[in-house]
């Protein structure tokens, strides 16, 4: 009688499955989580501050933060349940994070021709000014451990997010430096820096669509 032999199956282990990767996705999930409860509370005193002192840049960086908690959420949506390991939902997660990027370039413009066409200046609010310097100091040191995650996950999503967050302290710093240049009548400053992140967004999008964010 002849006898067949049943080849064995052969188990592939994830190649990111480790425990030191899992941890770094557990770590990436909890700070996109803080992130989030941070952005809530910056973004609306950022739009009530800018609303309140007619500055485009401070109203503009009000809704970055609302991209940033969008891309804040695409990160614990790819980091839960069995999208952990699949490279599916990285890619995305990826290209959600570049959409999210696009959707802020166009309102930018549109609000800096309109405060442009109906003469608005920015003014000095105390409230922009405290909130901004808050973001200046965090969001830089937030966005340096998001992207050594990101090297770490091979992740482009998380390296998105993390630009995101350095483009919220760069947008920070501008809107601070607007409102002050304002005040000795250098009132395009507030314009340009609004204009500058758009031109950014456009750039960041890109490059996250194509995957090119991640080790960078």
């Amino acid at each position: 009688m002849r006898r067949f032999k049943v080849p064995e199956q052969r188990v592939h282990a994830h190649p990111a499955a480790s425990a030191e990767w899992f941890r770094a996705a557990r770590l990436a999930r909890s700070l996109s989580l803080a992130t989030l409860a941070w952005l809530a509370v910056e973004s609306t005193l950022g739009l009530a501050a800018g609303l309140s002192a007619h500055s485009v840049a401070l109203i503009g960086w009000g809704l970055a933060a609302l991209v940033e908690a969008a891309g804040s959420l695409i990160v614990l949506w790819r980091f839960t349940g069995a999208r952990t390991l699949s490279p599916h939902a990285e890619h995305r997660a990826r290209r959600a994070i570049a959409v999210s990027f696009w959707l802020l370039a166009p309102y930018l413009i549109i609000h800096v021709w309109y405060d442009l066409d109906v003469g608005h200046r920015a003014a000095p609010t105390v409230l922009g000014i405290v909130v901004t310097a808050f973001s200046l100091v965090s969001m830089p040191i937030l966005g340096t451990v998001k992207r050594r995650l990101a090297r770490r996950l091979a992740s482009g999503a998380t390296a998105g997010e993390a630009t995101q967050n350095f483009m919220c302290g760069a947008m920070a710093a501008g809107v601070l430096a607007g409102l002050w240049l304002n005040t000795i009548g250098w009132w395009w400053v507030d314009p340009m820096m609004a204009v500058a992140l758009a031109v950014v967004s456009i750039r960041e999008g890109t490059r996250a669509w194509r995957g090119h964010g991640c080790c960078h």
